[in-house]
């Protein structure tokens, strides 16, 4: 478990437990993702399934997520990272990555970034590249 002060209240990035996912829908709700609520049985199942699944918690409230996969040698994959709104700018979404990244310290980091957070990634050092996306149904 790691432990860092920021604005003298103690983050705690600590793995995720199913207990957990509760509050993870409800920052998902409030950040207005509305795939990933609408698909909260998948989700849920999604969370099971990753091997990189870690929560930052703040005074026991439950203030940012970090979900990924990896290979643990090449390729570090993040699917989501979410910091709640008021506790943003406070290096909290920086903590939940470099815990990861240092847990899996070969890997390159990689995820998509929407058009909100490309200035978040762009100044913690992140190169952009292209992606595609595509569903079974399209």
């Amino acid at each position: 478990m790691e432990r860092n002060s920021i604005c003298e209240s103690e983050i705690i990035v600590r793995a995720y437990d199913t207990k957990d996912f509760d509050s993870i829908n409800q920052l998902n709700k409030l950040e207005e993702w509305g795939n990933l609520v609408v698909k909260s049985g998948d989700l849920k199942k999604a969370w099971s399934h990753s091997n990189v699944t870690y929560i930052a918690e703040l005074d026991g409230e439950i203030v940012g997520y970090v979900r990924g996969l990896t290979d643990k040698y090449i390729t570090l994959f993040i699917c989501e990272l979410l910091v709640k709104r008021e506790h943003r700018g406070q290096g909290i979404g920086k903590m939940l990555l470099d815990y990861v990244h240092q847990l899996y310290p070969k890997t390159r980091m990689e995820l998509l970034a929407s058009s909100t957070s490309r200035t978040f990634y762009e100044q913690k050092q992140f190169r952009p590249f292209y992606g595609y996306r595509k569903t079974i149904l399209e």
